[in-house]
């Protein structure tokens, strides 16, 4: 890889991944992919014993951060929360001296339960995917960051093996064109 290729470092957070068609696809369709670094945090720290230092690391080797889990409860599963809670710092990720992150991306990339009309006003779940993902912009401007839209995938429990494989495809290339362009693959095109 030449030194010009904008890597991206994809946190996994899926306690049962073996349960998740989406979640393994998109999982399958990066790993081993030049520019991609696939971290599942489960596997990672069985334990929930999170190495912040070798976190920390990763966050500094890596242009785009990617958080990809399944939707729980309107929030993030408990090891990406931790991670969160423990990594990113004070003096690291932002406060005096927590600039480590300032100027690189951040994407939530989330696979949800529910339809996409559920996350509307008329929907059960009242507040649009974009209200739920406030904390999650809040912490990418907290920690300097740039906030990505997300790449969601909606209604998983219904979603056919080829619209699964359709989505993990698409997913893979989104990656793969950052790590040729970086940023610039989220500017209008005209």
């Amino acid at each position: 890889m030449n030194e010009s290729s904008h890597r991206v470092l994809v946190l996994m957070a899926h306690p049962s991944l073996y349960r998740s068609k989406i979640n393994k696809a998109m999982r399958d369709a990066i790993k081993d992919t030049p520019g991609i670094t696939l971290h599942e945090l489960y596997q990672a720290y069985p334990d929930f014993y999170i190495n912040v230092r070798h976190e920390q690391s990763l966050l500094l080797e890596h242009d785009f951060l990617v958080f990809q889990y399944p939707f729980y409860w309107y929030s993030v599963p408990p090891i990406l929360k931790l991670w969160q809670d423990v990594v990113l710092e004070n003096g690291f990720a932002y406060g005096e001296g927590g600039d480590a992150l300032q100027g690189k991306d951040f994407m939530p990339a989330i696979s949800t339960g529910g339809k996409a009309e559920a996350f509307s006003r008329e929907g059960n779940n009242y507040f649009t995917m974009n209200e739920l993902l406030y904390p999650m912009q809040a912490v990418a401007r907290r920690c300097n960051m740039t906030y990505r839209p997300p790449r969601v995938i909606h209604g998983s429990f219904e979603q056919t093996d080829v619209t699964i494989q359709m989505h993990a495809e698409r997913y893979r290339e989104l990656l793969l064109e950052y790590t040729r362009q970086g940023a610039g693959i989220f500017e209008p095109k005209d």
